[in-house]
């Protein structure tokens, strides 16, 4: 069933502040295998004009993908979370994200299409740090994938209704 196009628009409150430390940036950066010392250094960081260490661009998702859960479990929606894919990611950042930032983000969903019997949904999170500054836009793209058509019911000796010449 495809998805209310009326949620097109809809906007949910903004998330509680997430606070970035230093120690979750190291292990983002490790885990995504990026040794950019930047990352781990606050040393390296102020040298390239950071008040402190920054986080790889990706560590938005982090923030963006646990917000747009709000969304997909929103009821009223009728999302079916168990046929759904993450079909694609993009930012747009307007600074870096620093530990030491207390981060939140609004998530609002830009459009909701139908294709081949898929529901494809994308949610923009808009994140903001507590002095209201804009630091970066996620765009999170999400596909829920259509239910399998039900099988011919066979009988027990494995031929369908329609070989017996059963209707």
């Amino acid at each position: 069933m495809a998805l209310d196009q009326s949620f097109v628009g809809r906007s949910y409150p903004p998330t509680p502040a997430y606070e970035v430390g230093r120690e979750k940036i190291r292990e983002f950066a490790e885990a995504i295998g990026d040794p950019s010392s930047a990352y781990t250094d606050p040393d390296a960081a102020k040298a390239l004009g950071h008040p402190d260490v920054i986080a790889p661009p990706t560590f938005a998702f982090t923030l963006t993908y646990a917000a747009a859960g709000v969304v997909v479990q929103d009821p009223e929606l009728g999302l079916d979370y168990s046929r759904v894919v993450h079909g694609d990611q993009k930012f747009a950042y307007v600074r870096p994200i620093r530990a030491g930032d207390r981060l939140s983000v609004t998530s609002t969903i830009e459009s909701i299409k139908s294709l081949a019997g898929n529901d494809i949904l994308d949610v923009r999170g808009e994140v903001h740090d507590e002095s209201g500054e804009h630091v970066v836009t996620a765009w999170t793209k999400l596909v829920a994938r259509a239910a399998e058509p039900a099988a011919e019911a066979k009988d027990v000796t494995g031929v369908t209704a329609d070989a017996k010449g059963e209707a």
